[in-house]
């Protein structure tokens, strides 16, 4: 289900802020992705909630709530060298997306440690969100989980 045009408004909110400048009113909770179209070649952009900062590797993990037709997934496993914005930063990045059980260790984690955006984001996908294993092994599923890795520790791990 995608989401409709007051919710897209919504979504635009948080761009705004990034574009002001106020990026880092969010601090590492969220990131503004710059990616490229994988029809029409343009940039895009869509401001997503980091799950987690693995601040050793400065690895961000997000997740596609809308799955795997939701453009942004879509165009940066088209196109994966992109630039994420967190907080005052910008970084070139390249996008990996998880494997099944990291992705379900990442979601399991994420519902332990944030009970209340789990239900939030139930509540935006129109589902009850349980926190079970079970539950949670489903849902990764169903919802692509991936990685912004700095395009530099990522060349620097194939040499």
């Amino acid at each position: 289900m995608r989401p409709g045009a007051l919710a897209r408004g919504l979504y635009r909110v948080p761009e705004w802020l990034f574009d002001l400048g106020l990026g880092w009113l969010f601090g590492s909770r969220f990131l503004l992705l710059h990616h490229t179209g994988r029809r029409t070649g343009l940039p895009r952009r869509a401001v997503l909630e980091v799950m987690r900062h693995d601040a050793a590797a400065d690895r961000y993990i997000t997740a596609s709530a809308y799955g795997e037709r939701s453009d942004w997934f879509r165009n940066a496993m088209a196109n994966p060298a992109v630039e994420i914005h967190v907080g005052r930063r910008a970084v070139p990045a390249l996008v990996r997306r998880l494997g099944a059980e990291e992705a379900e260790a990442e979601l399991l984690d994420y519902a332990r440690r944030h009970p209340f955006a789990f239900r939030v984001i139930g509540w935006v996908l129109g589902e009850e969100m349980s926190r079970t294993a079970e539950a949670v092994r489903a849902l990764a599923a169903r919802m692509p989980v991936v990685a912004f890795v700095p395009r530099d520790a990522a060349r620097g791990a194939n040499e």
